[in-house]
C-alpha cells in the first residue's frame, strides 16, 4: 500500500523534488520517508495541512478526503501555453493595492494577503478575487482568477478571457470579459458570459491595464 506522502505526492501531480522543495528537504529525505524508513516530521505535516489543504483527519486515520475543502481549479489554457509543474502565486486584494495599474506598474510594492499553491497550470504573475456576475456561471462573485499581465492591447488573442481595468469618466472598473474584434475602429468589444449582461464596445484608450486569464479556482465547501 503506498504511503500517506506518497498518495498526496501522486494527488498534487509533483515530483519527489518538487515535493521535497516545498517541504524543505532533499529528494532523497523524501523518497525514505515514503518508504517508511524515515518518519514525517511535525513541521513537514504541519506544512501539507496548512499550505497544502490536506485533511488533517485523514493523515490520522485513513478516513475521509485526502484534502479539506479541496479547490476546483479551471485552467484556461492555450496550445502555446507550457504548464508549470508547482508555482506560488501571490493573492491580491484589489481594494488594498488601491487598483490594477498600481499593482501591475510595481507588484513588490504591495505585500500579498495570501500564496496560491498550484500544479500544472501556465506561469501567472498573480492572482485576485472576482467580484460581480458577468462571467457567472463560468466565474462566480468570491471566486480567484490567475492573471498573466499583458503590456500591450496588440498582444490580445481575440476572444479569450482577460482581466481588466477600464477608465470611466475618471474612475477605475476592474472586470473579467472576453475580448472580441470591434467595428467601431479604435475599440474592442467585451463580451460577458453571463446573457443578461449586454455586450459593449469599449476605446482601446481607455484600458488602462490588462492581463490575461490563466485559470480560475473555486472553494468547495465540506459538508
Amino acid at each position: 500500500m503506498s504511503s500517506p506522502l506518497k498518495l498526496i505526492r501522486k494527488e498534487l501531480g509533483l515530483t519527489q523534488e518538487e515535493l521535497g522543495r516545498r517541504l524543505g528537504i532533499t529528494k532523497s529525505a523524501l523518497s525514505m520517508i515514503e518508504t517508511g524508513k524515515q518518519a514525517l516530521s511535525e513541521r513537514n505535516k504541519n506544512i501539507l495541512v496548512q499550505d497544502l489543504n490536506v485533511n488533517p483527519d485523514w493523515f490520522d486515520t485513513g478516513r475521509g478526503p485526502i484534502f479539506n475543502a479541496p479547490p476546483d481549479v479551471k485552467p484556461f489554457v492555450r496550445r502555446t501555453d507550457n504548464t508549470v509543474p508547482f508555482q506560488s502565486v501571490p493573492l491580491y486584494n484589489i481594494e488594498a493595492t488601491a487598483g490594477l495599474v498600481p499593482l501591475f506598474t510595481d507588484s513588490s510594492g504591495f505585500t500579498p494577503v495570501d500564496h496560491i499553491h498550484i500544479p500544472n497550470v501556465p506561469r501567472c504573475d498573480g492572482a485576485i478575487y472576482v467580484a460581480g456576475d458577468s462571467m457567472y456561471p463560468l466565474l462566480k462573485s468570491g471566486d480567484i482568477v490567475l492573471y498573466k499581465q499583458i503590456n500591450n492591447i496588440d498582444d490580445v488573442f481575440w476572444g479569450d478571457m482577460y482581466l481588466l481595468s477600464i477608465d470611466i469618466d475618471g474612475e477605475e472598473y476592474v472586470t473579467v470579459k472576453y475580448i472580441q474584434r470591434s467595428d467601431r475602429p479604435g475599440h474592442v468589444r467585451l463580451v460577458s458570459q453571463n446573457s443578461y449582461h449586454a455586450d459593449k464596445d469599449v476605446a482601446v484608450s481607455k484600458i488602462r491595464a490588462i492581463a490575461l486569464i490563466k485559470a480560475s479556482i473555486r472553494m468547495n465547501s465540506m459538508h
